[in-house]
């Protein structure tokens, strides 16, 4: 199971949300780029990266943060937040992103998914953040009508490989992520799944790698240090 170290970026900054909100936020880093290398020395081997103020606009504006990174460290890196254009996508692309991340548009404009799909592979995934079971859009701002469950068996049709399931009541609260959701989205898919929110122990770790999900993404935990990156991946390698 990977472990992709988060980095949402708010204003050019590292920064964590508490529960998607964006009054509730704490800055950790004035250089995003500087953060992406700490991580690349501490062996991980993807990063997440979120453009925060992209995914309430839908527009990219932290994109030079972002190919700052790309172009600095060597380990792969996924990117997602107002990506909603197939422009944007290439741009990304071409600076060196390895996988761009669909969230909001994925719902709203399906011709749009298709057709990035289509002319990408496996270099799209989708984002689904989902509150009480329901997915959230714009930035989590908005909770629509379709079950996160329905949204995974429309995807796996259209050919998306790749989903991030991020429970939002549980983002950024360190109280675990939702074991029971995410066990029933992993068992609902042949899709690689990627479990976000809530990530806080080896333990946690541990019980998600019991679901043989494909990664799980860690943020505040690792942040405050709640826990420690690098033991985490020594304890992954010694539970293998």
């Amino acid at each position: 199971m990977i472990l992709f170290p988060a980095i949402d970026i708010r204003n050019g900054k590292c920064v964590r949300l508490t529960q998607g909100d964006y009054n509730k936020e704490k800055i950790y880093s004035e250089s995003t780029s500087t953060v992406a290398k700490q991580w690349e020395k501490k062996r991980a081997e993807y990063l997440h990266i979120v453009d925060l103020d992209g995914a309430k606009t839908g527009e990219s504006s932290n994109k030079p943060s972002i190919k700052a990174i790309a172009e600095q460290t060597s380990i792969p890196i996924q990117v997602g937040g107002g990506i909603r254009s197939l422009a944007i996508i290439e741009e990304y692309i071409a600076a060196g992103v390895d996988r761009v991340i669909i969230g909001t548009a994925a719902i709203n404009d399906k011709e749009f998914l298709q057709e990035a799909v289509t002319r990408y592979g496996v270099k799209i995934a989708v984002s689904i953040d989902a509150r009480d079971g329901y997915v959230a859009t714009d930035g989590w701002t908005e909770t629509s009508t379709v079950k996160a469950v329905d949204l995974v068996l429309e995807l796996e049709s259209i050919g998306v490989q790749t989903i991030i399931y991020t429970d939002i009541l549980k983002d950024g609260m360190l109280q675990g992520p939702n074991f029971k959701e995410l066990q029933a989205i992993n068992e609902a898919t042949s899709m690689n799944v990627i479990a976000s929110g809530g990530v806080s122990s080896a333990q946690d770790v541990l019980r998600l790698k019991s679901f043989n999900l494909y990664g799980a993404i860690i943020g505040k935990a690792l942040y405050d240090g709640t826990v420690n990156f690098e033991e985490l991946l020594d304890g992954d390698e010694d539970a293998s």
